[in-house]
């Protein structure tokens, strides 16, 4: 998935929870509104996406306090020893998670500035056809 449609994806869930797309927009990045369209394109081409994940505005929308948030937890493979002194490696499947934090956005805020790709971390919390295919299995 390209980032362009990873961050569309954001910014559709963030606007049915009341983020305001264009106010934030004429406040942070430039005063005149070229469209919705020509304003995505313009972040994604200038890396200026950045301004907008790590924004409090966006994050409380994306993660809304006290709302329970599905989300899938990634396949994870690391090793471990076992009772015999050998070590195994564990591949643990995808699965759904569940939250109902407060203070969640703030949570996920500083976990997204910390991530090396804060798209692949929002993408985690989006709903897509794909991943509720691969958990469903």
């Amino acid at each position: 998935m390209k980032r362009i449609d990873i961050l569309v994806l954001g910014l559709k869930l963030a606007q049915t929870n009341g983020f305001d797309f264009r106010t934030w927009f004429q406040v942070y990045i430039q005063p005149e509104w070229p469209g919705e369209n020509e304003a995505i394109r313009m972040l994604t081409q200038q890396s200026r996406y950045i301004a907008l994940l790590y924004s409090h505005e966006f994050a409380m929308a994306v993660w809304k306090p006290g709302e329970q948030m599905n989300f899938v937890v990634p396949t994870a493979t690391y090793t471990q020893k076992n009772r015999y002194g050998e070590f195994i490696t564990i591949t643990r499947r995808p699965f759904t998670r569940r939250t109902t934090k407060t203070d969640a956005w703030q949570y996920h805020l500083k976990t997204m500035v910390l991530c090396k790709d804060p798209l692949s971390y929002l993408r985690r919390f989006l709903p897509m056809r794909d991943e509720t295919k691969a958990t469903s299995k």
